[in-house]
């Protein structure tokens, strides 16, 4: 689609060049038995903080600021995120790059699932980075937290992304004190963004917008998605900015934060 998504053959072509870091965000045991040639190892936990009941929130800048000076990265860093599970953790990861201003990175479309799927070699072999000093600052420019939300509820130019299940949506499944969604929010289930025909890749950009415009979520407009802590629409973000969507933010905490308030809006 354009330089958020890299595809598992040009990455398997190119391999490891200077600049680049890829980030492998599956289970530790599933990095163990195979990964991606220079792929180091990164456990989602390290990446978000837990307020219960609120889950899904951002580290703090010096936690991540260690996190990202292990892996080796610098703010010229590309950055290559891919997982085992359909890219919600992976993609989670670029959007905490993105949150604090990092300019390049790319989401391998289908992660480990095409990688796989395309015959593509995997090694076991542990990458050693060498140590980074990275200062990770928040800039705000594409999170959107419970007080953002409220005030543009009714701002015709935002469109609110529920990507969770249809059953979270509409409140028959309950995982917080609150069940339902968010004023004037529509229901993308993330896993529509998927081609389980191709591998988990994302579908195409065409059949993408048809489907995002059905629901009104449409370029012109700010999107904000959310699930229940902005792991799931993580991905939405990705795919949004991969289709050239300008104006994305998502919100940490999400339905874990929405839901378990007491004077929250909902439907």
């Amino acid at each position: 689609m354009n330089m958020f998504i890299i595809e598992p053959e040009q990455l398997a072509k190119e391999g490891i060049i200077p600049g680049r870091v890829i980030v492998d965000l599956s289970r530790p045991d599933v990095h163990a038995a195979g990964h991606i040639a220079g792929a180091q190892h990164l456990d989602y936990a390290t990446i978000v903080r837990v307020q219960p009941p609120v889950m899904g929130l951002l580290p703090d800048e010096a936690k991540l600021s260690a996190v990202l000076s292990r892996l080796g990265i610098t703010p010229q860093s590309h950055v290559i995120a891919y997982d085992n599970e359909g890219g919600g953790k992976a993609s989670r990861f670029l959007w905490t790059l993105a949150e604090i201003g990092h300019a390049h990175w790319s989401l391998l479309n289908g992660g480990l699932h095409a990688w796989k799927g395309g015959g593509l070699p995997l090694t076991s072999e542990q990458t050693v980075a060498t140590p980074s000093n990275y200062i990770a600052r928040y800039t705000g420019a594409v999170a959107a937290d419970r007080p953002y939300i409220l005030a543009h509820l009714k701002d015709a130019s935002t469109v609110l992304v529920d990507a969770r299940s249809p059953g979270e949506y509409n409140g028959s499944d309950v995982r917080a004190e609150r069940g339902g969604h968010i004023p004037g929010a529509v229901n993308f289930d993330w896993q529509l963004a998927m081609d389980r025909t191709k591998a988990l890749r994302l579908h195409s950009a065409d059949h993408l917008r048809a489907k995002l415009a059905e629901l009104g979520i449409t370029p012109d407009k700010e999107a904000i998605t959310y699930c229940h802590t902005h792991h799931r629409s993580a991905l939405t973000f990705v795919m949004l900015k991969a289709l050239g969507f300008e104006r994305v933010r998502g919100y940490p905490g999400s339905w874990s934060d929405w839901g378990n308030q007491t004077d929250t809006p909902i439907v």
